[in-house]
């Protein structure tokens, strides 16, 4: 079970990614981030996308760390 890949999110901040997992742009680069743990910006605003670097904390970024009610969006691979 330490293989798998979890992701949490931080109310008004980042979404933390851990574990085994792959990053790839929509055009289908691989993005190394050199670590097992990252947190994503969910704000749209850093400067370093897709990763993280505090700006939600600048420009009040608010989202809460629970899910909304409802289904997920299916995505087709």
């Amino acid at each position: 079970m330490d293989n798998v890949a979890s992701i949490t999110p931080c109310e008004d901040g980042p979404l933390l990614l851990r574990g085994d997992f792959t990053l790839v742009t929509q055009d289908g680069e691989v993005i190394d981030p050199g670590r097992r743990t990252v947190a994503l910006c969910r704000c749209g605003r850093s400067a370093v996308k897709p990763f993280c670097d505090g700006t939600h904390k600048v420009v009040g970024f608010q989202a809460p760390s629970a899910p909304a009610s409802g289904r997920p969006l299916a995505i087709d691979d």
